[in-house]
């Protein structure tokens, strides 16, 4: 089930890669709101992802030379990359409040949770969703409950009469629907457009959108911004631009199996990072959280990594 031959190693090191920067994005995220609000670190970050794109996008076109499919009219990729990116911004957006008020190993795994929204949510598209999937999903609201819920109940954080989630995992978790329909929308738009120029016309889209909030909502200072230029230079580089390009590398040669578990590992970088770089705590409940999410996020994704046909959640494509 599992070929392990030199191009399938390599294949598995460069996943394993790119879920460790994806999951040290959520570090980046969380530092980064120290120095400016959500909607300006996500406008910077998304632009630069995008324009970290564009020369990929013009080695991929030079390399199909004449012989490959004429490109797609520029209004079919400026239709698709609005439409990926007002979903991309959504999601993104609600992600990025979010973390202001969890950390950044609970943001990881909740934001995770599209994994599961995804195969529900295409019930409504007339696809299947076999018994996998809902075992995935009560073990990931389980995890859910003892990475949120459980430290505030059991250890008496959460003030009678208060709400016992915490606000930012519930932020967090509204963001992974639209990271659903987001792997939705790729999912269907990739038949007609490239892969990568669309990542990078939705990147563009929901920098500008981003902006646009950030102008009425936030106070935009040059030297915070400057102050926050790692953070920013990780999230929109690394995570965008190189981790994507990973991605699309590895999987060309890597079985679908193993893109499913290392990818998935995403979260548990995060929750490393969050714990090595920024000192968050990870006690008994949110490692029990955290284990039975992953659990979670696995089974749902059973069929191909038993080597079905079925294909599961793909990654956004960025954190």
């Amino acid at each position: 089930m599992f070929p392990m031959n030199k191009q399938a190693l390599r294949a598995d090191a460069l996943l394993l890669l790119t879920a460790c920067i994806w999951g040290f994005a959520f570090v980046a995220q969380r530092s980064g709101m120290e120095y400016m609000g959500p909607f300006t670190f996500n406008g910077i970050r998304f632009l630069l992802g995008g324009f970290s794109l564009v020369p990929i996008v013009l080695l991929r076109r030079a390399a199909r030379g004449g012989n490959a499919q004429k490109p797609p009219a520029f209004r079919v990729l400026l239709g698709s990359s609005l439409l990926a990116g007002i979903c991309l911004f959504l999601g993104a957006s609600l992600q990025q409040v979010g973390i202001i008020y969890t950390t950044a190993g609970n943001s990881g795994f909740i934001t995770g949770l599209y994994v599961i929204f995804t195969p529900i949510f295409a019930i409504f598209l007339g696809r299947k969703t076999r018994l996998p999937t809902w075992i995935g999903a009560a073990l990931t609201l389980a995890g859910l409950f003892f990475l949120s819920a459980a430290p505030r109940v059991f250890g008496g954080a959460a003030p009678p009469g208060s709400l016992a989630v915490n606000i930012g995992d519930l932020i967090t978790a509204a963001g992974a629907l639209f990271w659903a329909f987001h792997v939705l929308v790729i999912d269907s738009l990739v038949r007609r457009v490239d892969a990568v120029a669309l990542s990078s016309g939705q990147f563009f889209c929901c920098g500008l959108l981003s902006l646009v909030i950030a102008f009425f909502t936030e106070t935009i200072v040059p030297g915070q911004i400057a102050a926050g230029l790692i953070p920013i230079l990780y999230g929109g580089v690394c995570s965008a631009g190189v981790g994507y390009t990973l991605q699309v590398v590895a999987q060309k040669n890597a079985p679908p199996a193993h893109a499913t578990i290392l990818l998935s590992l995403e979260g548990t970088f995060a929750a490393i990072g969050g714990v090595l770089i920024l000192s968050e705590p990870l006690g008994a409940w949110t490692l029990l959280g955290f284990a039975l999410m992953l659990s979670g996020m696995l089974a749902t994704q059973w069929d191909l990594i038993m080597g079905g046909r079925r294909p599961g959640a793909k990654r956004p494509g960025l954190t």
